[in-house]
């Protein structure tokens, strides 16, 4: 797994949340599978170049949400999580996030086109 995780130190969004995302984004595309286990939270740090801490943090967050079971010892370890009904209100949280994200390409240049491909394929990868 760490060789699928990058993270970008300059980046506004925290570290340890770029790192859950991505773990999160490889669960729901299905290239992690249950029973599998995540690199420890000190490999995974090494491998990045940042505090272990920071990774503790992800990994915190992504058990938190169901994700993953944390052992002493073994590490992390991926769990058979059903996908959650929305709650009220997420779906029109999401749509006002994914409205900043489409204003934030537009305005750097991305076309609406590839902004479009770009939300396809990332539904295809969820699929």
């Amino acid at each position: 797994m760490a060789a699928t995780v990058r993270v970008d130190l300059q980046a506004t969004e925290p570290v340890w949340r770029q790192i859950a995302d991505q773990i999160r984004a490889a669960l729901m595309q299905g290239r992690m599978r249950p029973g599998a286990r995540l690199a420890t939270v000190r490999e995974l740090a090494v491998d990045l170049g940042v505090n272990h801490n920071t990774v503790a943090e992800a990994y915190r967050q992504l058990a938190a949400e169901g994700f993953l079971r944390l052992l002493r010892g073994v590490g992390a370890v991926v769990l058979e999580r059903e996908p959650p009904r929305a709650a009220a209100g997420e779906q029109e949280r999401f749509a006002r996030r994914l409205r900043l994200l489409v204003a934030e390409a537009r305005a750097v240049g991305v076309p609406a086109a590839a902004v479009q491909s770009a939300l396809r394929r990332a539904m295809e990868d969820l699929s």
